[in-house]
């Protein structure tokens, strides 16, 4: 059948519409441009997106449970009143650590992992628009993470908590090396999420396949879109204050030294200006997971994609104007209290659009409760509960009785764990047949979930208790006659409930890795593109570009007999890796995209990172010089240019041989 498209804007060169079998000489010659080498070699050099979202997932998983057994033993102090298990300074220490590992090396780096992965496959391009960039934003959160874990066996980690306060961080009442390498290594990570952030935004803006208009792209993809953005613009705020705190300790400057003039408040305008986005940063891409998983499930379409892509953008755009939230009881102007009141209130509003989706997305589809839509279900439920906490603490008169309470810490822990730690399970649920091509075991995921859900509001829910019966925040004991007594023992049992739940699905995905029964391309029936490749998928994702003309390809394939033939003819790039990049809006294919070998520089420019803030942390000036020379000389290595083999790129291709199963060019698109 003789395939008719319009014919795209001028390229490069000429582009071919056509069809690269399975199996095929053409076939095995794209995997070997594609695929890295094997061994110890490959594992360093690759830039594929799978390899890294995958150990972006694994990496952030091992800090969860590092951040997890923190946690236990926090809860263990706190089960009975004086209790003497850890020393104030070791409580410090692991509730600082406990507050970093779970915000900042765990939530959003999970999100990462799953975006990294899916965003190039369900987009229907070949890799990220930056591939080394890709690989170096994980070998530098990696060795961020390391960084700030080096000082915890030596007992001088972090102390002042994840919101590290000044002047408590000050040198004044911290003359060790812990906030020292808590503030590098901030500065250092942030490093990793600024080009990880700008590789999601251009990839969105350059990498999607034909006809993939931005009406047609994946609620997930708005979602990490959007956080990536705020990323971009927040990052910068949190990564100056804590280079202005390093500055204050080493260098002698005076920037929230109140005494020689500075001013401590800065620290907490600079922190929560990041802080807060953050806190959407890593619940966005989570509701994203959500929206494209769950309609799965309901065998029917999301109920309001358009209100959900718009809330999605408006959460973020108003979660810039409402760090203030977490100042009302520090003596701000009562008019910028009512202003930051009422946006904080008005927050809800896009939340609860996309809630209300899910809702009628459920109610008007036909549900099938498989262990995925089991997560996603409880997650609209924790969700309800942490936005309607969350708007409690909006009300000002409310918030100066709640704040510094057990209240905002069960409200942090509904947010930030609940609203994050299922969707990223269901989504692993879901996933895991994509991943590796088996299944994870259904029976064990129900009993899975049902333990992780009530051990997570046994655990948590208690807090708002507690908090109400004002129990203050950041305390390691207290007296017997405080009345808090019960609620504390109740979420100390429903914490190792919890982490019960967590080791039964940590069990089984070790298990269904290798003995997990297989699961075909499309277990689930799901519509989105990932799902039109092989499980696991080749390292070039498609063999053509796949043109779509629809928001759900593989579900209205079969109203069209044409849709199928749309998904496997089409542009053949096959001249070394190659990509194609389509316009903004519209996704009209317009350029060739010449992307970059694999390579060992990300890994050594990560690790020459990782020397020069040793050495600003140590105050070893050659130290971090060597590490500087050694950045300067990976960044010459990684651009250095190549030598091209074969023919040039930009040359014509009237004398190319005709693809395998091509349509006549004259009835294709060529130009």
């Amino acid at each position: 059948m003789t395939e008719h498209a319009p014919s795209p804007p001028p390229l490069r060169r000429t582009l071919t519409l056509g069809r690269i079998e399975p199996g095929s000489d053409e076939e095995r010659a794209l995997r070997e441009i594609w695929e890295a080498p094997p061994g110890w070699r490959g594992w360093l050099s690759t830039v594929d997106h799978k390899s890294i979202g995958l150990r972006y997932l694994v990496t952030a998983f091992a800090f969860l449970i590092a951040g997890g057994i923190e946690a236990l033993c926090m809860r263990v102090q706190l089960a009975r009143p004086d209790a003497h298990v850890l020393t104030p300074e070791q409580y410090n220490q692991l509730f600082t650590m406990h507050g970093v590992t779970m915000i900042f090396l765990y939530a959003l780096p999970v999100l990462s992992g799953f975006s990294n992965y899916l965003w190039p496959l369900i987009l229907g391009a070949r890799d990220m628009a930056f591939p080394r960039l890709n690989a170096l934003s994980y070998w530098i959160f990696l060795f961020a993470g390391l960084f700030l874990y080096a000082s915890f066996p030596f007992g001088e980690a972090p102390n002042a908590g994840w919101f590290n306060y000044a002047p408590l961080a000050g040198l004044t009442y911290n003359t060790g090396p812990n906030i020292d390498v808590y503030a590098l290594g901030m500065v250092l990570l942030g490093i990793s999420t600024t080009v990880g952030s700008m590789n999601f935004v251009v990839t969105f803006l350059r990498m999607r396949a034909p006809g993939m208009s931005v009406d047609r792209v994946p609620v997930l993809v708005w979602g990490t879109l959007t956080a990536s953005g705020g990323n971009l613009l927040a990052v910068p705020s949190v990564s100056l204050a804590f280079f202005l705190l390093w500055l204050d300790r080493r260098i002698g400057t005076h920037f929230f030294d109140v005494m020689n003039g500075g001013r401590a408040l800065l620290w907490q305008h600079l922190f929560w200006i990041f802080a807060h986005p953050w806190v959407y940063a890593v619940v966005l891409p989570a509701m994203g997971i959500v929206s494209d998983a769950l309609p799965v499930f309901c065998r029917r379409p999301l109920v309001g994609y358009l209100p959900v892509a718009l809330s999605t953008v408006a959460t973020m755009t108003v979660g810039f104007v409402v760090w203030i939230h977490h100042m009302f009881a520090t003596g701000i102007p009562a008019l910028a209290l009512s202003f930051f009141g009422a946006a904080s209130m008005v927050i809800a509003i896009p939340s609860a659009v996309a809630t209300f989706a899910w809702i009628a997305t459920i109610w008007t589809g036909r549900p099938i409760f498989r262990v995925p839509f089991l997560y996603f279900a409880g997650f609209v439920f924790l969700f309800v509960i942490g936005g309607l906490s969350g708007v409690l603490t909006a009300a000002v008169p409310l918030d100066w009785q709640l704040t510094d309470t057990y209240f905002v810490v069960a409200h942090l822990h509904y947010v930030l764990l609940g609203i994050n730690v299922f969707p990223v399970i269901g989504g692993i649920y879901f996933w895991f047949p994509k991943f590796t091509g088996r299944m994870m075991s259904e029976r064990i995921g129900r009993v899975g979930f049902w333990i992780l859900f009530v051990g997570f509001n046994v655990a948590f829910f208690p807090m708002h208790i507690a908090g109400l019966l004002g129990m203050p925040r950041r305390i390691y004991t207290y007296a017997p006659d405080m009345g808090w007594n019960t609620v504390n023992m109740i979420t100390s049992i429903g914490a190792f409930v919890f982490a019960l739940g967590v080791l039964i699905f940590l069990v089984d995905f070790v298990y269904s890795v290798r003995r997990g029964p297989a699961a075909g391309d499309n277990p689930w029936d799901a519509p989105t593109l990932e799902w039109s490749t092989s499980s696991p998928p080749p390292p070039y994702n498609f063999a053509v570009s796949p043109r779509i003309a629809s928001r759900h390809p593989l579900w209205e394939e079969r109203l069209s007999g044409r849709m199928r033939s749309q998904l496997t003819v089409g542009y053949v790039l096959n001249r070394g890796r190659e990509a194609l990049g389509t316009s903004a809006l519209d996704g009209d294919p317009d350029v060739i995209l010449k992307m970059p070998e694999d390579s060992y520089a990300p890994f050594w420019l990560g690790v020459a990172s990782l020397v020069f803030f040793t050495g600003l942390a140590l105050t070893a000036w050659w130290l971090a010089g060597v590490g500087l020379l050694g950045c300067a000389a990976a960044i010459v290595v990684w651009l250095w240019p190549r030598r091209e083999l074969g023919q040039r790129d930009d040359s014509p291709d009237d004398d190319a041989p005709r693809r395998n199963n091509a349509p006549d060019p004259r009835a294709g698109a060529t130009s």
